[in-house]
């Protein structure tokens, strides 16, 4: 018998480095198999006991790790995970039906690159590709000679990808362009990559990176991109570095590369030339070529960027990637400030006078100047050109800067750029004099030499960071002479030359000082001349003496008011009256620590009066010895001190007084809620009396009855259930008073804010309404809770039916209060039913509610009507009549019955009659 070798494939299992994945590692089996012919099937059977041998050796020799028990097991539905590109032959399962005599397996279904040996092993006859097919649906069957016995069974094999497929850039070269002064981060280019590999997993979870910049020259970034979305924008670095390449600055309305532009510019920039045409001029043409070479970023390229996209999320050491190249072009901001622009004051021109010129990047742009300011002179305009002009001569000190806001927007008033701010100087001139102020100054008889009398009070309108601001000060003359003042040219200080003053011989000097603005020797400098006055006084050589040194004993009630003058003092100075050296202050130096008294001086005769500052306590302080010392402002000359001429005393006793009950707060609010128990503590009042004596307190003002107070604890309680719905606030007042004094008492007001609880449920507003079958408008539900937030609105509305029962009927919230009520399909006649309806508050509180509905069919006006003969109540005409005149004839009936009656009666009244006459004629 000849021998075939038959390819058989058990499997290791190696991790790949990025840990998602066991890839098999194919192990060859060779197996041998014998042809057999009809006369030796013995022979054929011994043969397959040593090929499956064979196999379960080299399997349980070749699994590294995996139990050959994990690879076999039942015939049954099955799900089986192969990884694509597995090398072949390549075995998957062994199945094992549970049919004895079982001699083979027939596979069916997506079975091709798949086969079944005789003895149940399943395995790949080629690779398979989760690009193609993601999952192989099986169906398997035990045989015994050809003829099924077990089975079918499902078996779904699940192809699982492997990262066989790098990505791909949706382009080999992206291109574009970024002004320079752009933000960072603001997208310049996206570039895009795809991946054939499963997007549920890594493999085509792609990164993007820059690897490389052409040129970086600074060696930093200048551009970045965002590894997920590909979005490549300038760095930090980039928006502060990037600068377009030198070339022509374009103004509004002028087409970059235009030929016209470029003559123009040529002519502007270089003169006309006669003898050579434009397109024979080595420079227009080279200009022209580079411009409109400029105006295309792929070929014309400022930057290049190589940029890579990577799978398994970037980074991984086995990724797949590609590269793609990036072209930007720089291109030059035309969006530029042009300030700040400085314009002399008062300068002589023809205006308008053009200041400068702003373009936008859009050579459609309208541009509109607004100032920042809100001032209403605005002498600045601007021209479609983007021309900035001032409209007349400025003033700087009616206005030293401006700061023009200019627009650049579309026809629709749509901003192209962002606002610029320009900011505008008026540059100062020398145009206004130095004005003197009020100079007049004092000196004191002993004045030292240099000694500073006072600074000059002069001003200049003009710029004071400029000459033209700077003062210098020159002394003319001083009346009456000998020069006894100098000034410092530079700062304007009047300062002491020569002393010895005397207010006797000269109280007065008039000086005249010359003051120059300017650098010394401008042609444009000004001038004025001031007046000084110095007024000599007198030295403090006197000290102030009391005219008593001790004003004896005041006797004050404790009960005395505020500003309550106790006495008079006085203490009188020798030294010049009016001045500084002459005027006394008073002040109480010892014996009142807690400041309970002052003393005020009356300007015009220089008396002291003591009065009572603070509340007098005699439980605190009963006796008080003050002593007042008499002050000068001034200081004393050297060698002259306060003695005990200027120190005076009073004494001031303080007389017992029977003084009402002092609470100890002076505000008194609080807080409870509704649902405070009656009879709990609302606030407890403090009160005391100075003297000792026992307090009482009582309750007024309580109108509504819900307090009472306990008069001897001075507790405040509640008598009755307070409700903040009625109430939201108590205002009372509490007495308290003496006992054995009643009229001794003081008085607090309590303000008592009640809390709101949740002592309310939601209400319907109204609880019957009625639903036409022929529209079904829906009804509106209403309702209302007596409780404030957070305990009243918004409610909830929900049906309280069963689920079963709510099909046809649905409530939809319209606001916090409301609802609607739906009918969704009519009922086959007129009924009244009774909707139950779950209202909750805010809180969640709340009851279910029966809201009558009567679906009915309604006039044209929308009310309810009842055909004739619908109603069980309504009879027919005939049964009508019928019950009409057995009513009549019963009517009669009863009216014969009474006029029988009556008749009778009548005959027994008559005879009685008659029979009394017969015994009176008797």
């Amino acid at each position: 018998m000849a021998i075939v070798s038959k390819l058989m494939c058990a499997h290791t299992l190696t991790q790949t480095s990025d840990g998602s994945r066991f890839m098999p590692q194919p192990v060859i089996i060779n197996t041998h198999t014998h042809t057999h012919t009809s006369d030796s099937l013995s022979v054929h059977s011994g043969v397959m006991m040593v090929e499956h041998l064979l196999l379960l050796t080299l399997l349980i020799s070749g699994a590294h790790g995996i139990a050959l028990e994990d690879m076999k097991g039942p015939l049954d539905h099955k799900v089986l995970d192969i990884p694509e590109a597995t090398p072949v032959p390549y075995a998957i399962f062994q199945f094992t039906s549970a049919k004895a005599d079982v001699n083979g397996y027939r596979l069916s279904g997506d079975s091709q690159g798949v086969a079944i040996s005789d003895d149940g092993w399943l395995y790949l006859t080629k690779p398979l590709d989760w690009e193609q097919q993601t999952i192989h649906h099986l169906e398997i069957e035990a045989l015994i000679d050809d003829e099924p016995v077990d089975g079918p069974y499902s078996v779904a094999l699940n192809v699982l990808d492997v990262n066989d497929h790098a990505p791909v850039f949706s382009q080999d070269v992206y291109s574009g362009e970024v002004m320079e002064h752009s933000l960072p981060g603001v997208q310049i280019v996206k570039v895009s990559a795809f991946d054939d590999d499963n997007p549920e997993t890594p493999h085509a979870e792609l990164n993007f990176s820059i690897i490389s910049q052409i040129p970086n020259t600074l060696g930093v970034p200048l551009f970045q991109i965002n590894g997920q979305t590909g979005e490549i924008s300038t760095t930090p670095a980039g928006a502060l570095n990037l600068r377009a390449r030198g070339g022509l600055i374009y103004g509004a309305r002028e087409a970059r590369g235009s030929s016209d532009v470029l003559r123009k510019k040529f002519e502007d920039f270089c003169g006309p030339v006669h003898n050579v045409p434009y397109d024979q001029n080595p420079f227009f043409t080279c200009v022209e070529r580079a411009e409109t070479l400029r105006l295309d970023a792929l070929l014309d390229p400022d930057y290049y960027l190589i940029v890579r996209v990577e799978d398994l999320g970037g980074g991984a050491e086995n990724a797949l990637s590609s590269t793609a190249w990036v072209n930007i072009a720089v291109r030059q901001n035309l969006w530029v400030n042009p300030g700040p622009i400085v314009i002399k004051e008062n300068f002589k021109a023809q205006y308008p006078m053009l200041i400068g010129t702003v373009t936008s990047n859009d050579q459609s742009a309208m541009y509109r100047l607004t100032q920042k300011e809100r001032e209403i002179k605005f002498p600045f305009l601007i021209n479609p050109a983007g021309e900035i002009y001032v409209t007349e001569e400025l003033d700087r000190e009616e206005k030293a800067t401006y700061v023009l806001v200019v627009f650049a927007e579309d026809e629709q008033g749509v901003l192209l750029e962002s606002p610029m701010e320009i900011l505008i100087t008026v540059q100062d001139e020398n145009d206004n004099a130095p004005k003197c102020g009020i100079n007049v100054f004092e000196v004191q008889e002993n004045e030292l030499v240099g000694s500073a009398v006072g600074k000059l009070n002069v001003h200049d309108a003009d710029d004071e960071e400029t000459t033209n601001a700077l003062l210098t000060y020159t002394l003319l003359s001083q009346d009456p002479p000998p020069n006894k003042f100098r000034v410092d040219t530079v700062t304007g200080n009047i300062l002491v030359a020569t002393a010895g003053f005397s207010l006797t011989h000269t109280p007065q000097y008039t000086l005249r000082v010359l003051v120059k603005d300017g650098a010394p020797g401008s042609p444009a400098a000004n001038s004025a001349e001031c007046q000084v006055t110095v007024r000599v006084i007198d030295i403090n050589n006197e000290i102030p003496i009391f005219e008593h040194d001790d004003y004896g004993t005041i006797t004050l009630s404790e009960d005395e008011p505020l500003g309550t003058a106790v006495v008079t003092i006085k203490a009188t100075d020798a030294d010049d009256p009016g001045t500084g050296s002459s005027k006394v202050e008073y002040h109480v130096v010892a014996g009142d620590p807690g400041g309970v008294f002052a003393v005020e001086v009356d300007e015009v005769t220089g008396e002291g009066r003591l009065v009572i500052t603070q509340p007098l306590d005699f439980e605190t302080t009963a006796s008080y010895r003050l002593q007042i010392d008499a002050r000068n402002p001034e200081p004393l000359v050297s060698g002259v001190e306060y003695d005990e001429r200027a120190t005076t005393f009073v004494t001031v006793e303080i007389l017992d007084v029977d003084e009402p009950p002092v609470f100890d707060m002076d505000v008194l609010e609080v807080t409870v809620p509704e649902n405070l128990t009656v009879g709990a503590t609302v606030l407890k009042m403090v009160a005391k009396d100075p003297e000792g004596r026992e307090i009482l307190f009582k309750l007024e003002g309580d109108e509504r009855g819900w307090l009472q107070m306990d008069s001897s604890s001075g507790e405040l309680k509640t008598k009755q259930k307070l409700d903040f719905e009625e109430a939201r606030q108590l205002s009372v007042r509490v007495v308290a008073y003496e006992k054995n004094a009643p009229e001794k008492q003081a008085e607090r007001d309590v303000s008592i804010q009640i809390v709101d609880v949740n002592d309310n449920i939601p209400q319907l507003v109204r609880s019957q309404a009625f639903i036409c079958t022929k529209e079904r408008k829906p009804v509106v539900l209403s309702a209302r809770d007596a409780d404030s937030a957070p305990y009243g609105e918004p409610f909830t509305f929900a049906l309280g039916l069963k689920k079963e029962r709510s099909n046809n009927w649905e409530l939809k919230a319209v606001d916090g209060t409301s609802a609607t009520l739906h009918l969704k399909k009519a009922p086959p006649s007129d009924q009244t039913l009774k909707i139950p309806i779950s209202i909750k508050d805010n809180a969640g509180m709340g009851v279910t509610h029966l809201f009558e509905v009567r679906v009915c069919n309604c006039t044209e006006l929308g009310y309810c009507y009842t055909e004739p003969g619908t109603h069980r109540w309504k009879y027919s005409l005939s049964t009508t009549i019928g019950i009409l005149g057995g009513t009549f004839a019963f009517i009669i009936l009863v009216l014969i019955i009474t006029i029988h009656r009556i008749n009778k009666s009548n005959k027994k009244k008559k005879a009685a009659g008659l029979d009394g006459e017969t015994n009176v004629m008797l």
